[in-house]
């Protein structure tokens, strides 16, 4: 839980989203790399507009059963609800970062082709007394 200066719940508001990430066996590295290049700088955007709060990517350190398995997570936590659900979040800069939209396009379309499975959960703190 994040606590201001005052002492009071800061988070009270904070949504947070684990994004989890199941890659074709052989090609976590690559999705890793192309969500790097082509996704994580348009969060560090939404981070520098307020929007996005934090960002934290992991991955396993070792393998676990084909049915449990996943290659990458990612931790995003938004000022908001409404924030997290924005269609249109990081739409802006789009354009901005990537001039040639054309292999953006492409190189996106290669990660989510590298993709098995892909789920989103909602997580809330549990306080604990």
């Amino acid at each position: 839980m994040l606590v201001n200066a005052q002492g009071t719940n800061a988070s009270k508001d904070y949504f947070t989203v684990e994004n989890y990430y199941k890659v074709k066996w052989g090609f976590a590295d690559e999705f890793i790399d192309l969500w790097k290049t082509n996704h994580y700088p348009l969060l560090k955007k939404a981070i520098e507009k307020g929007d996005v709060i934090s960002v934290i990517a992991s991955k396993p350190r070792y393998h676990s059963g084909e049915d449990t398995r996943w290659d990458f997570r990612v931790t995003l936590v938004f000022k908001n609800a409404a924030a997290a659900f924005d269609p249109n979040l990081t739409t802006p800069y789009v354009a901005q970062l990537y001039p040639d939209q054309e292999a953006h396009k492409k190189a996106e379309q290669h990660r989510f082709e590298l993709l098995l499975a892909h789920w989103d959960i909602e997580v809330a703190e549990e306080l604990l007394k």
